[in-house]
């Protein structure tokens, strides 16, 4: 067995290490759960973790040394980026929080992503071809994969939100940090200016909340990024900056959602369930966005994929 697990990572080690990262996932899931259940977070579903991430990164150089290009240039590539995006967002937001419900959101979703890849995907789009002509430029880099790190922190941070929604569903969800997750004191009056407010334990669900709204503001910032970025190639690809391009419509669309979302939680003041339930609705525009538009290999952004 370790013999033909051998050759194979000699023959083809892109896919040979993707299923291998998969079933490193399949058996950390469900060590994932047994954290969940105990309330503690194990340190071999961390440990499983950073190994997946490690194989996701070998696993990427490998498809850039065969193809020669940069790994990001059609479907499986791309979720192969967003499996391992979706790995380092767990491990930054563990070792922010340790909670077992980080793990049990993060392993599914990139086992679900990696499985579609590796196991779902016609042969002919795993398979490592030659750049088109207008995807042979050094923008490939700066602009798919800021696109790609902002997806997986939007996707992971609109999950964190739906946990808020399920964590202690029963009891009234009252917010007592900030926007921006440094503390904060809703219901706090000073009688004079010798008093200082103590250190408040936050609850489960304030501090995921925190995490979302982090991971959400990240993500953001980097769509925001690959936006820009996306109109510079777009103009020297195509000789404009914007085309209305079902793809770049609905990037503009995810765009807009977000910035309502921090809008609402930074100047209204929303917070609790109302941002929470925002949130997870824009985990389905990035879905769209995603995968949704290119499905159809409709646009100019149909590289790579089913129809395209």
């Amino acid at each position: 067995m370790f013999q033909d697990v051998y050759q194979n990572l000699l023959l083809d080690p892109v896919t040979s290490l993707g299923i291998l990262a998969f079933y490193v996932l399949l058996i950390s899931f469900p060590l994932a759960l047994i954290s969940l259940f105990n309330k503690s977070l194990s340190w071999l579903v961390s440990s499983t973790t950073i190994l997946v991430n490690i194989l996701l990164a070998l696993q990427l150089v490998c498809r850039w040394i065969i193809s020669s290009h940069f790994p990001i240039s059609n479907l499986f590539e791309s979720l192969c980026f967003l499996s391992w995006g979706l790995t380092l967002v767990q491990l930054l937001l563990q070792k922010e929080y340790q909670t077992s419900v980080i793990p049990c959101i993060g392993i599914p979703a990139s086992l679900l992503t990696l499985g579609f890849a590796c196991f779902v995907l016609p042969d002919n789009l795993r398979i490592a071809s030659n750049l088109v002509p207008a995807l042979r430029s050094s923008w490939l880099v700066m602009h798919v994969s800021v696109v790609m790190l902002s997806y997986s922190a939007l996707i992971f941070g609109s999950l964190l939100s739906t946990s808020v929604l399920i964590v202690d569903n029963k009891k009234p969800l009252q917010i007592r940090s900030s926007s921006i997750g440094i503390g904060g004191y809703k219901n706090f009056n000073l009688t004079n200016f010798n008093q200082f407010p103590h250190e408040t334990d936050f609850s489960p669900s304030e501090k995921l909340d925190t995490l979302s709204y982090r991971s959400i503001l990240i993500g953001f910032f980097l769509l925001t990024l690959g936006l820009i970025t996306g109109a510079i190639w777009a103009n020297e690809a195509w000789g404009t900056w914007w085309s209305w391009d079902p793809k770049e419509t609905w990037a503009f669309i995810s765009w807009i959602f977000y910035a309502c979302y921090l809008h609402m939680r930074i100047s209204k003041g929303w917070q609790g369930r109302k941002p929470a339930i925002l949130a997870t609705t824009g985990f389905f525009i990035v879905l769209i966005c995603y995968l949704g538009v290119n499905y159809l290999g409709v646009g100019l952004h149909s590289y790579g994929w089913f129809l395209g």
